[in-house]
């Protein structure tokens, strides 16, 4: 499909937890405890677990959109 492409440059690549960390500039254990939870969008392949940029960049605008500060597990309304 992306032939002429460089993986890193394919628009639909999946990412793995060390990239989608770097992205948001957090620790990967906090990625990955995201998702163990289930707040955090992502697609299981067998053991691994992988994520799609345009649904961790979605998920993200959600939370900065929902006009609440989250605290822990709970969220407080600003």
């Amino acid at each position: 499909m992306f032939d002429h492409l460089d993986a890193a440059q394919a628009p639909d690549r999946l990412l793995d937890a060390g990239e989608v960390a770097e992205i948001l500039h957090v620790a990967r254990s906090w990625v990955y405890e995201e998702t163990r939870l289930g707040r955090m969008p992502h697609v299981r392949l067998g053991r691994y677990v992988r994520y799609r940029r345009a649904a961790i960049e979605a998920w993200v605008a959600d939370l900065e959109g929902d006009g609440a500060v989250r605290r822990g597990s709970r969220r407080v309304a600003t």
